[in-house]
């Protein structure tokens, strides 16, 4: 029985009865059943992160944009599942994604002051905050180099916002400071309204059906300028742009360096030949990015790939060992699905297959190609501890003087963070402990917040290979 026809008979029924919660009071148990099994599933657009803000209204006293409660009793009735009904209403990239790793509400602040002198990922996540809401109270100045560095221009900002709202103006991120400027972002990036500017984490399926221009605002904006900001690195000839959802003179320039850079029209402006340009850049660039200087090495044994592609329609012991595998790696990365383990390679196999793509930012075709494969593969071993490379701490203590793989690893991560903490110095990976390598475990020490003793125990060790791991 259809989600629709549970809900249409177990509550519809009995109309005379209030439906709120009264405790004590009457359930009814297929609408207790329907509760414990989807209450960790949520509906986001593909490339967020944000769930999808899905308002509902009952369609005659009261009508809103999106669901209605009458509305979809003919929806339900011509057969359509939940997230069909969901793509009517809404725009047809929505998803539904499961999440089993369900915690208490956990306060944001890092339990620490941020001002001058202060790195890391807190400062960065202020910054770009800071940024944003700055459209909307233009009397905040621009941070121009959004780095993770709290620097004079940082407090000058956060100066500002404390006068435009009446907090203590130290030019110190506390945690009153700190809250108010996540509640505001909060507000300006109308994060409960259904068009939110939402936080992204990649890109849709295809690219927007609209064009952007000068004086261009809003959600897709926040797009291009993701982009953007993503190819830079690999085309120094286009610079990156501040994320603030306008399309001011830089974000015009750093289109026109892109449409110079690939031979496309310069004139500013993204319209359809742009927009395909950028997504088919983005996407060669997730594909052909530069293997880790640490690679796993999965052990001997490991299957290998097949030789021809994976997709919808496809049936075999290498489909069924890929289900297998999947729904393996679902343990630690809860996006992906459950799907079925019987070897044919249906739609609930392909809805898999793409929320692993997604996850690990691949092209999301559902099709299991090499690389595709691969990353399978690896994630499985890593998930089940059967990497040739353990990630596992080793028991002792790493510091001065200390040789050996382990060293080597931890100073192949730390040279992969210094993109994303350009703080970080450079070292050598030759596994040998020396000042060098303790300088750099004392830099990362102090950007998490950790004990700056330069010696990479068990906490330094897991957090060194948890941010590590978020950032391949």
């Amino acid at each position: 029985m259809r989600l629709t026809e549970y809900i249409l008979n177990g509550i519809e029924a009995e109309v005379a009865y209030d439906q709120s919660y009264v405790d004590g009071g009457q359930i009814y148990q297929n609408i207790s059943e329907i509760v414990d099994n989807i209450f960790n599933v949520y509906a986001r657009r593909i490339g967020f992160k944000n769930p999808f803000f899905t308002q509902y209204c009952n369609g005659t006293t009261v009508t809103c944009n999106g669901l209605s409660q009458w509305g979809t009793v003919s929806l339900a009735n011509q057969s359509l599942d939940p997230l069909q009904i969901l793509q009517y209403y809404y725009p047809n990239d929505l998803e539904l994604i499961a999440n089993d790793n369900i915690t208490g509400i956990t306060e944001s602040y890092p339990s620490y002051e941020l001002s001058i002198g202060s790195e890391g990922g807190p400062v960065l996540r202020m910054q770009n905050f800071l940024n944003r809401i700055r459209v909307n109270f233009p009397l905040i100045p621009i941070i121009p180099n959004p780095n993770g560095y709290f620097g004079t221009e940082t407090e000058t900002a956060v100066r500002t916002f404390q006068n435009s709202f009446n907090l203590t103006a130290d030019g110190v991120i506390g945690r009153g400071t700190w809250n108010k400027i996540s509640f505001t972002y909060v507000g300006v990036i109308r994060l409960a309204e259904l068009d939110s500017e939402g936080v992204r984490i990649g890109i849709g399926l295809n690219p927007p059906d609209v064009v952007l221009s000068y004086g261009s605002t809003g959600s897709d904006v926040i797009e291009l300028q993701f982009i953007i900001n993503y190819i830079s690195p690999f085309y120094p000839t286009i610079p990156t742009v501040i994320k603030d959802s306008e399309f001011g003179p830089n974000t015009k320039n750093a289109v026109i360096e892109f449409q110079k850079t690939f031979g496309l029209v310069q004139d500013g402006v993204v319209g359809v030949s742009t927009w395909n340009k950028l997504y088919e850049v983005y996407r060669g660039i997730k594909q052909n990015a530069p293997i880790p200087s640490v690679p796993m090495v999965p052990p001997s044994g490991a299957p290998s790939y097949p030789g021809t592609p994976l997709s919808l329609g496809s049936i075999g012991p290498n489909v069924r060992l890929m289900e297998s595998y999947l729904n393996t790696i679902r343990i630690v990365y809860t996006s992906i699905p459950f799907t079925t383990v019987n070897g044919v390679f249906d739609e609930g196999t392909r809805i898999s297959v793409v929320a692993f793509q997604q996850e690990f930012l691949l092209t999301p075709d559902g099709i299991i190609g090499p690389i595709t494969w691969n990353k399978i593969v690896e994630q499985f071993f890593l998930v089940t501890g059967q990497s040739s490379i353990s990630l596992q701490y080793p028991g002792s203590p790493l510091q001065v003087g200390s040789t050996g793989s382990n060293v080597s690893l931890m100073q192949g991560f730390l040279s992969e963070l210094r993109k994303p903490y350009p703080s970080l110095p450079a070292i050598a990976l030759d596994g040998i402990f020396v000042s060098q390598t303790e300088a750099a475990v004392i830099k990362f020490q102090n950007l998490f917040g950790l004990i700056p003793d330069g010696i990479i125990g068990p906490i330094t060790w897991y957090t060194i290979v948890s941010e590590r791991n978020a950032r391949v």
